[in-house]
C-alpha cells in the first residue's frame, strides 16, 4: 500500500509545519510501520516537512542487511540506507545537509536520554527538538484500510468463540488453559497471524478478577466463564470479552449479567464524535453505581486499539480529549464480586457519525452453555 502509506507521511508533514519543524527523525518501529509498511525488526526512518508525494527527497528510511530484500518490497518508494544502528545512520545523514534539517524532531517518548546525546554527537549543526506524539496523533484516526484489518481480527475472534461453543470446548472438566489455548488456535484457523494478547480465561471465583491469567484450574457446573482475547491480523487487534454460564444460571448471575449489558449498551450510546471521554465513561459508570455496585467496577471503560491492544483515548475517569469520528474504541464495563464471580462484556466499535459501527458482533444475550 504505498499510496497509503504516502499519504499518511502528508499528513505527518502538516503537522511538523504547524509545530516549525524541518523534519522528524522517527525511531518508533509502530509509528515506522504506520508510516512505510515496513515490519521488521531495526530500522528508523526521517520525514521532511517539505517533500511532496512522488518527490520525497528530503525524507529516507534505513533498515540493516538482513532487510534488504524485504525493505525494498515493502518501502520502494524513499531513498533506502541499508546499515545500523539506523537512528545514528540518518543522524549523520541530516549532519550532511544541516540547513535542509535545522530543527529536526524526535521520539522524546522513544529515545532515552544517553541515546539522545549519540544522536546529537551524530549529527552537528542540527536542533534536535522533542516532538512527542506526532505520528500516534495520525495513529488516532484509522483510515479505511484499517479499519478493514480490525474488522476482519474482530471476525476472527467471533467465529473462534463461536467455534468453541459449537464443538463443546466450554464444558465442565476442562482448565482455563485448555479453553485459552482452543480460543488461541481457534483464531489462528480463522486468518489470525496469533493472539493480540494474552487470552484471559477466568471460570468461578476466578471471574472475579478483572486480569485474571488463566490456570489449571477446572471449570464447574454453576460457574461464570469470562474470555477476555483477542485477533491480530495485519498488524491490528482486535478486543472482545463474553462471560457466559456454565448450566442453569443462579439469580444473582442473572442480577449481575443484566446491570453490565445495560450499562455496556450505554457506553456504547454514548460513544459520538465530540463527547468527552469521562462523560463515555460516566454513561456506563453512573448504571452500575445506580445499582449499589460502584466499586465492584474498578477500571475504566475502554481503550482505542490499532497498532497497539492499548491506543488513546483512554475511555475512564482520568482520561482526557474527546471521541472523533475515525476512532477505534472499546466499550468494556465489568461488576466483580469477590469470592463470588464476575462479568465483563466488551465490544470494538468503530467511531461514525451517527451510531458507531460494531465490529465484534457475538451475542451480549447471556448464554448458558
Amino acid at each position: 500500500m504505498p499510496e497509503t502509506h504516502a499519504r499518511r507521511r502528508q499528513a505527518l508533514r502538516d503537522l511538523l509545519r504547524r509545530a516549525d519543524l524541518d523534519a522528524v527523525l522517527v525511531t518508533d518501529l509502530l509509528n515506522i510501520r504506520y508510516l512505510t509498511g515496513f515490519t521488521g525488526s531495526q530500522a528508523a526512518l526521517v520525514v521532511h516537512a517539505a517533500d511532496e508525494p512522488g518527490a520525497e527527497r528530503g525524507t529516507a528510511f534505513s533498515t540493516d542487511g538482513r532487510y534488504r530484500t524485504q525493505s525494498a518490497e515493502q518501502v520502494p518508494d524513499l531513498e533506502r540506507l541499508i546499515e545500523r544502528p539506523s537512528e545514528l545512520v540518518l543522524a549523520e545523514h541530516l549532519a550532511q545537509d544541516p540547513a535542509r534539517y535545522r530543527r529536526t524532531g524526535f521520539e522524546s517518548g522513544h529515545v532515552t536520554v544517553d541515546g539522545l546525546d549519540v544522536l546529537a554527537a551524530a549529527a552537528p549543526g542540527i536542533e534536535l527538538v522533542r516532538a512527542p506524539g506526532l505520528v500516534e496523533d495520525l495513529r488516532l484516526i484509522k483510515d479505511a484500510a484499517e479499519v478493514d484489518a480490525l474488522r476482519m481480527a474482530c471476525a476472527a475472534a467471533d467465529r473462534a468463540l463461536a467455534d468453541l461453543i459449537e464443538h463443546g470446548g466450554l464444558r465442565p472438566g476442562r482448565t482455563e488453559l485448555e479453553v485459552a489455548r482452543e480460543l488461541e488456535a481457534r483464531m489462528r484457523e480463522h486468518g489470525a497471524a496469533g493472539p493480540s494478547f494474552e487470552t484471559i480465561v477466568a471460570a468461578g471465583a476466578h471471574s472475579a478478577i478483572p486480569h485474571h491469567r488463566p490456570t489449571g484450574a477446572v471449570l464447574a457446573a454453576g460457574d461464570f466463564v469470562k474470555m477476555d482475547f483477542g485477533a491480530l491480523v495485519d498488524g491490528y487487534h482486535s478486543d472482545m470479552t463474553r462471560t457466559v454460564v456454565l448450566g442453569s444460571p443462579a439469580d444473582w448471575q442473572r442480577e449481575i449479567y443484566e446491570l453490565v449489558r445495560t450499562a455496556q449498551a450505554a457506553g456504547r450510546e454514548a460513544v459520538r464524535p465530540g463527547a468527552d471521554v469521562r462523560e463515555v465513561d460516566g454513561a456506563a459508570r453512573k448504571v452500575i453505581e445506580d445499582a449499589g455496585y460502584g466499586e465492584r467496577f474498578p477500571h475504566g471503560l475502554g481503550h482505542g486499539v490499532g497498532l497497539e491492544i492499548h491506543e488513546a483515548p483512554a475511555l475512564s475517569q482520568r482520561g482526557d480529549g474527546t471521541i472523533r469520528e475515525g476512532m477505534v474504541v472499546t466499550v468494556e464495563p465489568g461488576v466483580y464480586v469477590p469470592e463470588r464471580g464476575g462479568v465483563r462484556i466488551e465490544d470494538t466499535l468503530a467511531v461514525r457519525a451517527s451510531t458507531p459501527e460494531l465490529l465484534t458482533l457475538t451475542t451480549k444475550e447471556l448464554v448458558a452453555v
